[in-house]
This record gives C-alpha cells, sequence and structure tokens, in this order.
C-alpha cells in the first residue's frame, strides 16, 4: 500500500494539481458563437408559439414546425459526425388528464444521438432544454409566445453543442434532446426517463438548461452576468426508504450523485469559462418548483438544474404587452448574449470532460475493520477508458466542496485524516486530464 502522506501537510486551500486544462476542449469552448444563439433564438421566437397544445401540422407555426426545426438542425450537424450521429424524434400521443392536457396530444422530444467510439463504454452524457413554451395562461396555445428565456437560451445551448461537437470523437456517448410538454407537467422529459430507466440505459449525467441567458433581476434592477446556478438534490429520491438508513449512518446527506455532479460541473466550467462563477444551490430546483431533470432524478440518474442567477418575472410566464409604460413578455431583446455564450461554454466543457475521460473507478471502499485516525481506502479500475491515476478528493464534513487533491497511480492508499472529521471520494484521471465524477467509498470490514 503507497502512502501520500506529505502531500497532506499542505493546508487546506485549494487542490493539489497535476494536470493541465485540454486544448480540445479549450478549443470548443472557443467556437461557441452569440451570432449562432441569436440565430436559433430568433428562429424559435418565430413560430409564434410553442406550447405543447399547439398545431403540429402547421409549417410555419406551432410546436410541430417548431420540432422539425431542431430536428433540420441536428440533422446537418450529424454530417459532420462520420455517421456516429442519429437525429430522430421520439413521439407518443398523450391523453387528455384533466388537468393541463386537454385533448389527445401528438409529444413529440427531438433527439441526437452522438454514439461514442468505444463499443464497450456504455456511458451516456445527456444535455437537455425544454421547446415548448407559455404565457400567463398554461392552457392558451393561440397568443404569441416568444419564449425566447424560458426556455429559448436552453435550446439554443442544446443546438450549439450539438453543432460543436459534433464532429468529436468521444469514447462515450452523448444525447442532445429538446422536450416537448414541460410547462404542461414534464411530459417529454417523462417520456424519455421511463424509457431510459426501461432499458436499463447508463446515463451518468443529465445536465438540464432553463432559462440561461437572463442577467437582470425584474423587482431591483441588479444585474448578475458571472453566475450560473446549478440546483441538485441532496438525498437520492428513488429508492429513498431502502438507501436512508446507510446514508445517515455515514453522514452523506450532502453526497448524492447529483450533487457530485453538480460540483465536478463547478470545477470543469470555472476552470475553462473565463469570467464565470458556478453557485451550488442545495435544492432539487427553486424554492415549490421543478424542471425536466426531476423527471431523470426521480428514475435514479444523477441530474441538475443550470440556470441564470435571476429569474426577471416580467418576461417569464408572462402575456406580451406593455402595461403602465412597462414591456411584458419573453422577448429576445431581454437576452444577455455575452451571458449565454458563456453558460453555453460552461455546459461544452462539462459534457466533453465527461465523455473524454475514463470511466468511474469501481468497488470504491473505506475500510473500517479497524478504529484508528487514519483512513485506507482501496477501489478498482473503472470498466472502459485507461487512467493515468486516479484523485483522491478530500473535504472537511461542513465544507461545501472538495478542498483538496491528492494524485496516485495506485488502486489504494493511506491518509492520516479521520473518517469522523472528512469526506472522502475517488475519481478517474485519464493522459488529457480529463476526469470522471468522484466516488464516494462504501464501507467493508
Amino acid at each position: 500500500m503507497k502512502y501520500a502522506l506529505l502531500l497532506l501537510l499542505i493546508p487546506f486551500a485549494g487542490f493539489s494539481q497535476v494536470r493541465t486544462k485540454d486544448g480540445e476542449i479549450k478549443k470548443y469552448v472557443s467556437e461557441v458563437s452569440s451570432d449562432s444563439l441569436k440565430s436559433y433564438i430568433g428562429k424559435l421566437v418565430s413560430f409564434h408559439t410553442r406550447h405543447t397544445l399547439s398545431s403540429v401540422e402547421d409549417k410555419s407555426q406551432g410546436i410541430g414546425a417548431a420540432r422539425s426545426w431542431v430536428l433540420s438542425k441536428f440533422k446537418d450537424y450529424a454530417k459532420n459526425s462520420g455517421g456516429r450521429m442519429d437525429v430522430y424524434l421520439q413521439q407518443e400521443n398523450i391523453q387528455p388528464d384533466g388537468k393541463r392536457i386537454d385533448k389527445t396530444t401528438d409529444l413529440g422530444n427531438p433527439i441526437a444521438f452522438l454514439k461514442g467510439t468505444d463499443p464497450n463504454d456504455k456511458r451516456i452524457f445527456l444535455i437537455s432544454a425544454h421547446l415548448d413554451s407559455r404565457v400567463t395562461d398554461v392552457m392558451n396555445r393561440t397568443s404569441s409566445v416568444p419564449g425566447a428565456n424560458d426556455d429559448g437560451s436552453g435550446v439554443s445551448a442544446v443546438i450549439e453543442a450539438a453543432r460543436i461537437l459534433s464532429r468529436s470523437s468521444f469514447p462515450a456517448s452523448v444525447i442532445f434532446v429538446t422536450f416537448s410538454g414541460e410547462e404542461q407537467s414534464l411530459l417529454g422529459s417523462k417520456l424519455l426517463a421511463d424509457k431510459a430507466k426501461k432499458e436499463n440505459l447508463q446515463i451518468e449525467a443529465v445536465l438540464n438548461n432553463d432559462m440561461i441567458g437572463n442577467a437582470k433581476a425584474g423587482e431591483t434592477g441588479e444585474i448578475n452576468n458571472r453566475t450560473l446556478r446549478v440546483f441538485s438534490e441532496g438525498l437520492p429520491y428513488a429508492e429513498l426508504d431502502k438507501k436512508a438508513m446507510g446514508i445517515r449512518n455515514l453522514g452523506l446527506e450532502n453526497d448524492s450523485e447529483s450533487r457530485q455532479l453538480a460540483r465536478y460541473i463547478k470545477e470543469i466550467a470555472e476552470e475553462y469559462v473565463k469570467g464565470l462563477e458556478v453557485k451550488l444551490i442545495y435544492r432539487n430546483d427553486r424554492f415549490l418548483r421543478g424542471g425536466d431533470h426531476s423527471s431523470f432524478v426521480s428514475q435514479g440518474f444523477p441530474s441538475v438544474r443550470l440556470t441564470e442567477y435571476y429569474e426577471n418575472y416580467d418576461h417569464q410566464h408572462q402575456d406580451v404587452r406593455v402595461e403602465n409604460n412597462k414591456q411584458y413578455g419573453d422577448l429576445p431583446e431581454f437576452i444577455d448574449f455575452n451571458y449565454l455564450k458563456r453558460n453555453v461554454a460552461a455546459n461544452i466543457a462539462v459534457l466533453a470532460s465527461l465523455a473524454k475521460a475514463a470511466s468511474k473507478p469501481e468497488r470504491v471502499e473505506v475500510m473500517v475493520k479497524e478504529l484508528t485516525n487514519s483512513t485506507s481506502l482501496r477501489w478498482e479500475k473503472p470498466k472502459s477508458g485507461t487512467p493515468a491515476g486516479y484523485y483522491i478528493l478530500v473535504r472537511e464534513t461542513d465544507s461545501p466542496v472538495w478542498q483538496k487533491k491528492i494524485f496516485t497511480k495506485e488502486l489504494s492508499i493511506k491518509i492520516p485524516l479521520s473518517k469522523d472529521n472528512y469526506i472522502f471520494a475517488v475519481q478517474t484521471v485519464n493522459q488529457t486530464g480529463n476526469l470522471s465524477v468522484p466516488v464516494i467509498p462504501g464501507i467493508t470490514r
């Protein structure tokens, strides 16, 4: 067993880094275009309404025209993939529910599936947003609904990610999807999440983007165009009763897979995107509200919501109008495209880093046969990819983020820190510096 004692004498001031930025990911980040984002949102707004209950037959207006256009963009970018990107519409007729669906509805999710290059790597990473839009009355399917920010901004992120990453050769697979039915109770995301669960797909991360382009608070006029919020659940929704006792015994209330993903997003996004701060919000979503990632959370997939720091309620779920000399409605003129560009770049950096990395270490365990003031960890090699080594992550129990990293090429380590006072995890790192999501150890005697 190898020891890494000297590294631990360094105060908890930051990471002990032995890697550099991946040049390929830096290139992806640099290719994000404000002009492209403006053109996508302009086109989305031109459909008059993207309400889920609007027309699917009209070629120029309504949700049907919008989803056909998204599919056309995906197909254009698929030409760059060497045959590895499949584009299709996940479709199902939804019956009236007496709530937000009052007629049989043709629901469709435009999807682009970029196959990984390693046939033995079953991992899938997913970026999403919702295509539908609404005004004040959630059942109003005829009025003008620009939906520029909610959620044209998120859709623009998905399309731009597909454009830039379609040429990539990742070992793992990536799904780009724009959901319908979000405003009608998360219908489209539930459709895909249920299918993924039924087919036992190995979805390891869902990055759901919902409103990432507004920088100004409506009530105060305060502007924050540097901070992206990431919402993540603390306790797993799926099988909570079964898992709760173990979570309680080990003090891991703040260490769900979704929360590990959120911390990963903060590290990678801030590393690659200049001037961006990622703010971790320890809730599944905004207070008493929800989004499409919740459909995946409920099926046990690690999922987060990425969203702007401020919501402007004058431009969200509002009829387009001027009232008391104030413009209401979700119009393109209220989007900060430089802010949006940074947030899109963050998504692309994280997606690429995840898809390029080796998979997570297997059977990560902390040994508890004897009571000591040190901590012994062991693990097995990942199922896919070739790691250059492993990072052991360390943080004090009251710290929201990892405070230290220790590098080793071994499959075990002994650390002179007490399990009482610190939380540990292990992640892989490959030759190009790409990291897996950290794994919290189980216990072994």
